[in-house]
């Protein structure tokens, strides 16, 4: 079975693709289907812009398709950044300066409590389907790990003592928000080919 992925994000697809290897679903990006579209992500919860970014591609280029929208929320900000972690800094941010805002929002806070939410959103011949995934635990006062992306260096799940960006890619992805959901979708696309 062969799917895209709505995303331009080259970190996000080897997730998905190490994720999913060994099995018949071949993970495709954006880009490997011709897709460069600016797909503007507008909606007001991080379930809406998954559909948007999944229905965007099923109906303009006619691939099954599924799309991810995952955002960090945190207590101490009354969930923010939520679904808007991506730009948190602005419309031209980065991640860098996503992750300076929040450690400079959150330095006189003790309540470090957060979650990570992926929803991703699959049109799959007529179906439409949604599945999430979470990940409770704490934001860290400075940055810990080189590896991973996003706020990775300074979320540390609850579990496990050690930042997202601390850990290796299989770490992560057994426990990860976007893990959880994708092995919910696993399961599913599964459960169609037999």
């Amino acid at each position: 079975m062969k799917i895209v992925f709505a995303t331009n994000n080259r970190n996000k697809l080897r997730e998905l693709q190490e994720m999913l290897a060994g099995s018949e679903i071949e993970v495709v990006g954006l880009s490997d289907i011709g897709c460069h579209d600016e797909i503007e992500e507008n909606a007001d919860t991080i379930e809406g812009n998954a559909l948007i970014k999944a229905r965007y591609v099923k109906e303009h280029y006619g691939y099954d398709c599924f799309a991810d929208d995952t955002g960090l929320e945190i207590d101490a900000l009354d969930g923010a950044p939520g679904v808007y972690s991506a730009r948190f800094a602005g419309d031209d941010c980065n991640s860098e300066r996503n992750i300076d805002k929040v450690l400079d929002m959150m330095q006189k806070e003790t309540n470090r409590k957060a979650r990570f939410v992926t929803v991703i959103a699959l049109c799959i011949g007529e179906e439409v389907k949604t599945f999430e995934g979470e990940v409770q635990g704490v934001i860290l006062t400075h940055r810990r790990g080189t590896d991973g992306f996003g706020y990775d260096s300074i979320f540390e799940p609850e579990c496990c003592g050690q930042s997202f960006a601390e850990m290796s890619h299989e770490q992560k992805n057994s426990i990860s928000h976007r893990g959880r959901a994708v092995r919910k979708l696993v399961d599913y696309l599964t459960a169609v080919g037999d």
